[in-house]
């Protein structure tokens, strides 16, 4: 998992260059991810942060917020891999004409994310928000967002693929006649792109933000239509926007790469400091209008 390692770990430092945790919570992240205390100080010491601002109060939705079609979630347990029983929130559509897994950021299976499984169905899709931390008995008993991020660090991909896999089965289960797409955000979105590169064929469309890739990532064994979804300031994760494109034209899949100018990392998150109304916004509008055309 040296890959998803790699970008927790930034993840910790760029959080702390934003501002948007202190010193202090940036040495616990790094010591439950495995960086040493020496290492993390050297870290946080090579951070330039003259040009950070502090953090702004989190947004509130609006009328015109994508949030405001969200339908009501509900929690739910399904069969997963060998016989291990996962977690999720599902949403369900008034008449589906698809389904979607949605795929959490690195603090697990927030309020957050249960709500953009309720704006799918709200959109007409019933949607199934996973937790991939089930098998630590779900996010709510791991504890805070630091200790999430490091049991997600000790998984292997190979679970995450099982589990994500089980993911779908349950929504073709409840769903049997609709295609299906993927989702996820930041951690998710690198999910979505490992899902495409494990061969998985069921998916007929993915829309991942601003997830990396896999190393020599490979989508030959997928036909999903991908929207792959970036932000301009986002340096980290858009240095692997190449090569996603690049497998994606090697695969032949149908897609389109979408980077949003003035957003950064995470700019969908309405409850977090980075969020972009208007980016988020017409993200979504994007996003709505790639499915319709590939799932519904």
């Amino acid at each position: 998992m040296g890959n998803l390692h790699n970008y927790l770990v930034e993840e910790v430092e760029e959080d702390f260059v934003d501002g948007l945790i202190d010193r202090r919570e940036a040495i616990k992240r790094f010591g439950l991810l495995g960086v040493g205390v020496v290492a993390a100080t050297s870290i946080l010491a090579a951070c330039a942060r003259d040009e950070v601002t502090a953090p702004q109060a989190s947004p509130e939705r609006t009328a015109s917020s994508p949030a405001a079609t969200a339908l009501p979630t509900e929690a739910i347990e399904f069969d997963g891999p060998e016989g291990r029983t996962l977690l999720g929130a599902w949403a369900a559509a008034d008449e589906p004409k698809g389904g979607i897994l949605v795929i959490h950021e690195n603090r697990g299976l927030t309020d957050h994310i249960r709500s953009v499984a309720g704006r799918y169905a709200g959109a007409g899709y019933g949607a199934l928000a996973i937790d991939l931390l089930s098998e630590e008995g779900g996010t709510a008993e791991v504890g805070g967002d630091a200790e999430a991020m490091a049991a997600l660090d000790a998984a292997s991909d190979e679970r995450f693929i099982a589990d994500m896999k089980a993911g779908l089965s349950e929504i073709e289960r409840r769903l049997p006649d609709v295609k299906l797409a993927a989702t996820g955000f930041c951690f998710g979105g690198a999910m979505v792109w490992m899902l495409l590169d494990s061969g998985e064929p069921r998916l007929a469309a993915a829309a991942p933000f601003y997830g990396t890739v896999p190393d020599d990532p490979d989508f030959s064994g997928s036909e999903a239509a991908v929207l792959g979804i970036y932000a301009a300031l986002d340096s980290r994760v858009n240095a692997t926007r190449d090569a996603a494109e690049a497998a994606l034209q090697e695969a032949d899949l149908t897609h389109r790469i979408v980077t949003f100018e003035g957003a950064d990392h995470a700019f969908f998150n309405d409850t977090g400091m980075r969020y972009n109304a208007e980016a988020a916004t017409d993200a979504w509008e994007q996003v709505l209008d790639w499915f319709s055309r590939y799932v519904d």
